[in-house]
């Protein structure tokens, strides 16, 4: 996924402004694709100068105030392009991930601590999903674009809770209880 791809879908879900736009990055698209507020800023410009998306006018000219935008045309045509063009899965990358072989041979001085807090932050971050399950998905919310939406959220709480499964099995093997301190 590539950040302008983010920014057409997030602009075309609601036009927004920059600042608006890293507020809904932190809590929604966040989860699963980061941005910097400069560099959704630098994409916006990008963007707008390649004419799939423009700064709303807004009805009451006042100084300083945010630009809105909205996606135009050929921005939505690019969206549907991209979105239904093949891709290859990515390759997990995980720096815990290389640690844990590294510590195969230089000693594990350390390692089961470090488990431990990848385990806290894996499961309060699928406490947060579920709590967003719970809160934004009720059964009767059954729109293809809710189904869409719920599936990614699904991939976020079937992630965390493999993570959360991977890190108890691995403690476990190294002998450090998932939940001594």
């Amino acid at each position: 996924m590539s950040l302008p791809h983010a920014i057409l879908t997030a602009l075309l879900e609601k036009p927004s402004s920059g600042l608006e736009l890293t507020r809904r990055f932190d809590k929604s698209f966040g989860y699963f694709w980061s941005a910097t507020h400069q560099q959704i800023y630098r994409e916006l410009g990008k963007l707008e100068r390649d004419g799939l998306i423009r700064a709303l006018t807004p009805e009451v000219p006042a100084r300083g105030q945010k630009k809105e935008y909205e996606v135009l045309p050929e921005g939505r045509a690019e969206l549907a392009r991209w979105t239904a063009a093949p891709q290859d899965p990515k390759t997990l990358r995980d720096p815990l991930l290389l640690r844990l072989r590294s510590a195969a041979v230089v000693g594990t001085a350390g390692i089961d601590a470090e488990l431990r807090r990848h385990l806290d932050l894996h499961r309060r971050q699928l406490e947060t999903y579920r709590a967003i399950e719970k809160r934004d998905f009720p059964p009767e919310k059954d729109s293809v674009a809710d189904r869409l939406q719920h599936a990614v959220l699904r991939a976020g709480l079937d992630l965390e809770t493999f993570w959360v499964e991977w890190l108890e099995r691995t403690l476990a093997d190294l002998g450090a209880d998932a939940d001594d301190e």
